[in-house]
């Protein structure tokens, strides 16, 4: 995005509330893209005139310049793959590395406590079976996810498959369980009938997506802001995976004493097995 470009470069000269609103800005994009200076400036507990200075410092004529600057990035970013390739864009590690780091950032940052706290509480109760909902895009930190929970506690699985086994699985999960639905922009529209119907039925549900405005966070219980900014035409995960780690963690946490014993009967099945070689 330019205006993260902006952003990181002017960050040192930044005062606090400024800070405030450009980290608003990188966390929801979408948000800033078609809200208002009253919307950007609650966002980020501060007034509509750090906002317009903010602006100014970033060098755009006014709120709308910026917000102009905001929807043209979000435009390209919506476009297929096959139209963002033909664009001719830097590829260089000093290029990449400051976006990718961006992405890592402004998700952490935009993590609410109490949200990352419910969520937590929810995955490390043993009654409440955990299944994950996600997108083909996504399906790798959904799966790598799935891995590490099921490390900590049991009844741990991918809601997939045909929409046959969906459409069982969906109406056959207790109302009780928690379920993580993982999907981004032009969102896969069986994940979001899935998660429709989850909804519909009261089931719990966190949802990891790219804006508050998306039909997820709408669903949603708790909703966690992802960063996923690219130069080049695949979005990054690199932001959704960080944000998942934090919440494997925060729940092994929770879960400290059934976890262990459950993690060091593993480990002895792969010791007694051999099952793993370990690097000198």
């Amino acid at each position: 995005m330019e205006v993260a470009e902006r952003i990181r470069s002017q960050s040192s000269q930044l005062t606090s509330a400024e800070r405030r609103v450009a980290e608003a800005i990188l966390a929801s994009p979408q948000s800033v893209g078609f809200g208002t200076v009253a919307d950007l400036a609650a966002a980020a507990s501060v007034g509509a005139a750090s906002v317009v200075r903010l602006a100014a410092k970033l060098g755009f004529d006014g709120f709308t310049a910026l917000q102009e600057s905001v929807q043209r990035d979000l435009v390209r970013q919506l476009r297929p793959a096959a139209e963002r390739i033909r664009e001719e864009a830097p590829s260089g590690r000093g290029t990449h590395i400051p976006v990718e780091l961006a992405n890592v950032q402004a998700t952490l940052d935009a993590v609410d406590d109490g949200a990352l706290d419910a969520l937590a509480a929810r995955l490390a109760d043993l009654a409440r079976p955990v299944r994950v909902l996600s997108g083909e895009a996504t399906t790798g930190v959904a799966a790598q996810f799935v891995w590490q929970l099921h490390q900590l506690r049991p009844d741990v699985q991918v809601l997939g498959g045909s929409d046959v086994a969906v459409r069982r699985e969906v109406a056959l999960l207790p109302a009780h369980a928690t379920v993580v639905v993982i999907d981004l922009r032009r969102y896969e529209r069986w994940v979001l009938e899935a998660h429709a119907v989850l909804a519909d039925r009261g089931v719990w549900t966190a949802g990891l997506t790219d804006s508050m405005l998306s039909p997820i966070a709408a669903r949603s219980a708790v909703t966690f802001l992802v960063s996923a900014g690219s130069e080049g035409p695949f979005d990054s995960h690199v932001g959704s995976l960080a944000l998942l780690n934090l919440v494997a963690v925060r729940v092994a946490a929770e879960m400290r004493a059934s976890a262990a014993d459950r993690l060091a009967t593993i480990e002895s099945a792969w010791r007694i097995h051999r099952t793993l070689i370990e690097g000198d």
